[in-house]
């Protein structure tokens, strides 16, 4: 599936970028740096997306989910900011194992410049996206295989991307405060991933989410 975007869009930069250095890149490389299995005979990738599993042939970078995994929304099929994403981490990322401890965003190099960006683009989202339609969220959370964790008045912890996690935690809101929340993310993002990526990150998985509580 191409990549769908406006000729002005700020997508289309970066996606031409990444891509052409994708496919100028050794695929047995990129396989070994970041840990994503590569079968050099069908000549694709496979690797597993909040719960869905992909192959993307190179070099076209094409991505296609899994027939039997049909959970309904596959943002690396469907968005551009997961497309990118992904496209960035084969030609940059480099695998690391998380010591099994989460950080917020302002504990990521850089985050604390971001952070308003972040609190306004992904913790004020999820809060009075799902605050108050807790319903919503544990189905939307179920679906993607999370698992619930004790903190605040409902949350829980899934695979984002192959190795790396997130925690996704709500407080229900009432006559006195608004709902809100908190994203914490594995301790080992900030090794893959720089603190733009990471709000992306933030942006993916509640897009996602949001798409499957419909």
């Amino acid at each position: 599936m191409e990549l769908q975007y406006e000729k002005d869009s700020k997508e289309r930069i970066p996606y031409e970028h990444y891509l052409e250095r994708f496919q100028k890149s050794d695929p047995k490389e990129i396989s070994q740096r970041t840990g994503i299995p590569y079968d050099p005979e069908q000549r694709v990738f496979t690797l597993r997306l909040m719960g869905v599993t992909y192959q993307i042939r190179y070099p076209e970078y094409e991505v296609h989910h899994i027939p039997e995994e049909r959970i309904g929304y596959y943002p690396l099929e469907e968005a551009a900011n997961a497309r990118i994403l992904v496209l960035r981490y084969l030609v940059e990322g480099n695998a690391a194992i998380s010591t099994g401890k989460f950080i917020t965003y302002r504990e990521a190099p850089w985050g604390s410049v971001y952070l308003k960006q972040f609190t306004g683009r992904c913790i004020m989202r999820l809060a009075y996206g799902f605050g108050n339609k807790q319903e919503h969220f544990r189905k939307a959370m179920e679906t993607i295989g999370a698992i619930p964790l004790n903190h605040g008045d409902i949350s829980y912890e899934f695979e984002f991307l192959d190795g790396y996690r997130l925690q996704m935690i709500l407080w229900e809101g009432d006559e006195e405060f608004p709902p809100s929340s908190q994203i914490l993310f594995s301790d080992n993002f900030p090794i893959a991933f720089q603190a733009e990526d990471m709000a992306v990150v933030g942006d993916i998985s509640i897009n996602m989410l949001k798409a499957l509580a419909k």
